[in-house]
C-alpha cells in the first residue's frame, strides 16, 4: 500500500493570529496555501458549520512528501471544547525548544520529552534525535482509542496500514517507512471528541476510493460522507470519502491524482492569509452587539 500517503491533520482554531505565530515562529513551519470559503464544506471539512470559514495548510514542505497541518477557522467562533481524542503530534527538531524559550512560550517536560501547547490546547511533543528516519520532521500523530484490538482490526485489517510496533497499550501504524505514522493509545475509557475533534487525511489512487468505502460498509463501519467531489475555486476538483474508526475518529481518503494538483504550494499563501486576517472584523462585530465570539 505504498501508493497511499499520510497527508495532514485537521485542527479547528479560534485565534488565527496566535495560532499562525505558534506554527511559524515556534514550530518553524511555513504557510503552504490559504483559501477562504463563503459557506460550509460538503464533507464537513470545517465541522458542522454553514458559515464563512478558511483553510490554511502549514508545514515543513509540500504535501507531496510532508505531513502538514490544516487549520480551519470558522468566523465568529472563538474556541472549541477539547475532548480526550487527540493526544499529540511528535516532531523531531533541534530548534523548536530554543524558539519557544526565545519568545517565552510555555513549555513543560513529560517523561523527558518537551511538550508545547498550540492555541486551543493542542499538544505537540518535541524530540531531538541526532538522526531522523525521513526528511519530514513530523514523526507521528497520536490518537486515543478505547479498545486497542478493535482499532488494529480497523486500521490494519480494513484500511491495510502496516503495523510498525505493537505494545500492550499502543500500536504504531503507517503506509510507508518514510511517512508520518499513526499511533493509537488505549486510554481505558470511552473516547470523547467534544467540539474540537479533528480529522486525519490520507491519499490513495482515486480508483481505490470506492473499494475503501465498500470494505468499511461491508464491515458495518461508519461512512460519514459517502464518496463525493469537492470543489475549490480556481483549483482542481478532488474526490473524497469520509470514514470513522471504531472510536469515531474522522478519516478522510482523497484521490491522489487531483489532490497533488490541488495541494501545490501557493507562493501567495502568506499574503492571502495576512489579507484575510486583516479583513476579519468578527471580533468588532460581536463587540458592537455586546457579545463575545461564540465558544463551542
Amino acid at each position: 500500500m505504498s501508493a497511499r500517503r499520510a497527508l495532514h491533520f485537521v485542527f479547528k482554531v479560534g485565534d488565527r493570529k496566535e495560532t499562525i505565530k505558534f506554527y511559524t515562529e515556534i514550530l518553524g513551519m511555513k504557510v503552504l496555501r490559504h483559501e477562504e470559503f463563503e459557506e460550509g464544506c460538503k464533507a464537513t471539512c470545517n465541522g458542522p458549520y454553514d458559515g464563512k470559514w478558511s483553510k490554511t495548510m502549514i508545514g515543513y514542505g509540500p504535501e507531496d512528501n510532508h505531513f502538514v497541518a490544516e487549520l480551519t477557522y470558522n468566523y465568529g467562533v472563538q474556541s472549541y471544547k477539547l475532548g480526550n481524542d487527540y493526544i499529540g503530534i511528535t516532531i523531531n527538531s533541534k530548534d523548536i525548544v530554543k524558539n519557544a524559550e526565545k519568545i517565552k512560550w510555555p513549555l513543560k517536560m513529560e517523561n523527558d520529552v518537551a511538550v508545547l501547547e498550540a492555541p486551543g490546547g493542542y499538544k505537540f511533543f518535541i524530540t531531538e534525535k541526532s538522526e531522523a528516519n525521513s526528511t519530514d520532521p513530523v514523526e507521528k500523530v497520536t490518537l486515543a482509542c478505547s479498545n486497542l484490538q478493535k482499532s488494529i482490526d480497523f486500521w490494519n485489517g480494513l484500511l491495510e496500514m502496516k503495523i510498525y510496533e505493537k505494545k500492550d497499550k499502543s500500536v504504531l501504524l503507517g503506509y510507508a517507512d518514510s511517512q508520518c505514522k499513526l499511533e493509537l493509545k488505549s486510554i481505558g475509557e470511552p473516547v470523547n471528541h467534544e467540539q474540537a475533534y479533528g480529522r486525519i487525511a490520507f491519499s490513495c489512487p482515486t480508483a481505490e476510493l470506492a473499494g475503501i468505502q465498500d470494505a468499511v460498509k461491508k464491515a458495518d463501519g461508519k461512512i460519514l460522507t459517502p464518496l463525493v467531489s469537492l470543489d475549490t475555486p480556481g483549483k482542481a476538483t478532488v474526490h473524497v470519502v469520509i470514514l470513522a474508526d471504531p472510536d469515531g475518529h474522522e478519516i478522510c481518503f482523497v484521490g491522489d491524482e487531483a489532490f497533488r494538483a490541488l495541494s501545490q504550494v501557493d507562493p501567495n499563501g502568506d499574503k492571502l492569509l495576512k489579507e484575510a486576517m486583516d479583513a476579519d472584523k468578527s471580533d468588532e462585530w460581536f463587540a458592537k452587539k455586546g457579545l463575545s465570539k461564540a465558544v463551542k
